[in-house]
């Protein structure tokens, strides 16, 4: 009826009610179609909102399901009598939990001179915000003294623009923080605790923001040693 163009069959004196009963249907067809289309457009809208926040709810029970796996295992380690085992566990593990955010970690590696003897080993390399960062993870029964963090500090001195993340489960010694105080004039340099990954995971909290958190208070604070949950 709205394609209808042919009035020549009309009265004359009827043509011009035909025209009109037409132009009107057409309006109100045109009218319906488009609230038709309307809620057409509304509905897959309403349909994509939906599916983004199922999704979205899916990968935070995702999330909370890895983080509490990873809780489990670190907590884990803290049963484990033999320290090597336990340092290699640790080292894995590490992987994960900063996985678990989207940040990449090389696996352990060793670092070879021409005659193939290992020269050094460094537990892992962090990528954050274009930066890399050379980690170091301790489970000693002692805290870290200055010797042990000097050793990381030659470590990402050697390598242009390195930033270095040494993790301890024993603490640090006052000359260590106070050696990577020193350093952080001239390179990043940050230490962390194994509870504090602990309380991370337990907290679902963003292992990447906690990374950048010690660096802020580094770099402004000169603190190279600040706590989660105790500092921040």
């Amino acid at each position: 009826m709205t394609e209808f163009e042919e009035f020549s069959t009309c009265w004359p004196d009827d043509q011009l009610k035909a025209k009109g009963l037409v132009a009107d249907i057409r309006k109100v067809v045109n009218v319906k179609d488009s609230f038709t289309r309307l809620q057409q457009e509304q509905e897959a809208e309403r349909r994509k909102r939906q599916t983004a926040q199922r999704e979205k709810e899916a990968a935070a029970v995702e999330r909370r399901r890895r983080y509490q796996t990873l809780q489990g295992e670190l907590s884990a380690l803290f049963q484990m009598s033999n320290p090597q085992q336990r340092g290699i566990a640790l080292e894995a593990l590490l992987n994960k939990i900063f996985a678990v955010d989207g940040l990449s970690i090389r696996e352990a590696f060793v670092l070879r001179r021409e005659d193939g003897q290992a020269a050094e080993q460094i537990d892992g390399a962090v990528e954050l915000d274009g930066s890399q960062y050379a980690v170091e993870v301790k489970w000693w029964s002692e805290p870290l003294g200055r010797p042990v963090v000097s050793e990381h500090l030659v470590r990402i001195f050697n390598r242009a623009e390195v930033r270095g993340l040494m993790i301890s489960a024993s603490g640090f010694t006052q000359p260590a923080i106070d050696e990577c105080r020193t350093s952080l004039t001239h390179r990043v340099m940050v230490l962390g605790e194994v509870h504090e990954l602990l309380l991370l995971l337990e907290q679902e909290r963003d292992i990447a923001n906690w990374l950048r958190e010690k660096v802020r208070r580094a770099t402004l604070d000169k603190r190279p040693l600040t706590i989660f949950g105790l500092d921040f």
